[in-house]
């Protein structure tokens, strides 16, 4: 899966002029944490709910409410936003998108193609990703958790066995290493009209199960 899939194309942009009133209050009506900072479709910089927080007059401020508005109407996108963004392409694979968000530790990553911002993932994007391929939002489905050998073959030979059985594989994932015990954890999310029976008839054939849903 490629960024190009997942990435929010219609993405809500500021000029640099914007004041920080307006961002403030395009931030709340919109439900948004980051906003672009473009002229025409070139990325210029990137203004984030911290930029905001940073710029805002401190609670504990003496400044009048009339003060303080001043103060925020003249305080600029251009003033406050980040220039050194960090950004992917369309064609960036999710889980690499994923790691730059972790080893950078932000919040986002404007989608750049040919020069010019076309979308933007943020962790929320990469959570709903997560949620997607794990299948926990499918009804009708009864999800296994079961240790595998960590041995070529093995999760080949569960997925026919389940096919077997009857039983429609929705999704299957399982962490690359090992845990304490030395197997593969693999969890497997699957259709069939005796589901129950299906587990059962997987431990009958030597499959530890750890849990079942």
């Amino acid at each position: 899966m490629i960024v190009r899939r997942i990435m929010v194309r219609k993405v809500i942009t500021i000029k640099s002029d914007t004041t920080l009133t307006e961002i403030t209050q395009l931030m709340e009506d919109q439900g948004i944490n980051h906003l672009p900072v473009v002229e025409g479709n070139k990325l210029l910089g990137l203004v984030t709910e911290d930029e905001v927080k940073l710029a805002a007059p401190s609670p504990v401020s003496t400044l009048s409410v009339s003060e303080a508005n001043y103060l925020l109407s003249k305080i600029t996108a251009k003033k406050i936003m980040r220039s050194e963004v960090i950004t992917c392409s369309p064609e960036t694979l999710v889980e690499e998108a994923g790691l730059l968000l972790r080893q950078k530790k932000i919040s986002c990553l404007p989608v750049i193609e040919q020069g010019g911002l076309v979308g933007i993932i943020t962790t929320g994007d990469m959570l709903d990703f997560f949620l997607d391929i794990t299948g926990c939002t499918l009804e009708d489905t009864t999800r296994i958790a079961l240790y595998l050998p960590d041995e070529i073959g093995e999760l080949t030979n569960l997925t026919n066995r389940i096919n077997e059985l009857g039983g429609y594989i929705a999704t299957i994932i399982s962490p690359v290493h090992p845990d304490d015990t030395g197997l593969r954890i693999v969890i497997v999310r699957y259709r069939s009209q005796q589901p129950h029976q299906l587990a059962v008839a997987l431990q009958e054939a030597g499959y530890e199960i750890i849990s079942e849903n």
